[in-house]
């Protein structure tokens, strides 16, 4: 579980760093988002091992989100 909350304070800072990074029109936001992409799947596919709805939830979200950042990156 410690892992998987490790993750989950990664992939918000990653995501929040890509949005702001997009909002401005930066020339790295590309690379952010891929980089964004690979966290959220990271720990899309950690919280997908535990059986607790919460970690469910998070598990699909950050699989969407994954499949987002792809699509900018």
């Amino acid at each position: 579980m410690k892992r998987c909350i490790a993750l989950d304070l990664d992939c918000a800072e990653t995501c929040a760093y890509a949005a702001a990074m997009m909002a401005r029109d930066s020339q790295y936001a590309r690379a952010i988002c891929a980089l964004c992409a690979k966290v959220c799947e990271e720990c899309g596919t950690e919280c997908a091992k535990h059986e607790a709805q919460h970690c469910q939830e998070c598990a699909r979200a950050c699989q969407e989100c994954a499949q987002v950042c792809r699509a900018m990156a």
